[in-house]
């Protein structure tokens, strides 16, 4: 949760280099952050979480800061559930 908040640009590319090379050995990492730009440059799938409820999944191509921005700022999502 948060693993690069109030560190230093090195070593969040640090942390971000051990994560591509951990996810290239085939190992899944559950990133979470509030930093967008972060999110889109290091993710496959993003869940998009409002008040505790998951309301979208992107992947691909979908995962903007514009889209996640929308998501987060828009109307529920048809199917959305609370995370158990």
């Amino acid at each position: 949760d948060e693993p690069t908040r109030g560190i230093d640009v090195g070593a969040k590319a640090e942390i971000e280099t051990l994560m591509h090379a951990l996810a290239a050995q085939g190992l899944a990492i559950l990133f979470v952050s509030s930093e967008l730009d972060e999110v889109v440059r290091n993710s496959d799938r993003v869940a998009v979480l409002r008040d505790g409820v998951k309301v979208a999944e992107l992947s691909g191509d979908q995962i903007t800061e514009a889209g996640i921005m929308q998501i987060i700022a828009g109307p529920p999502q048809p199917g959305a559930r609370a995370l158990p």
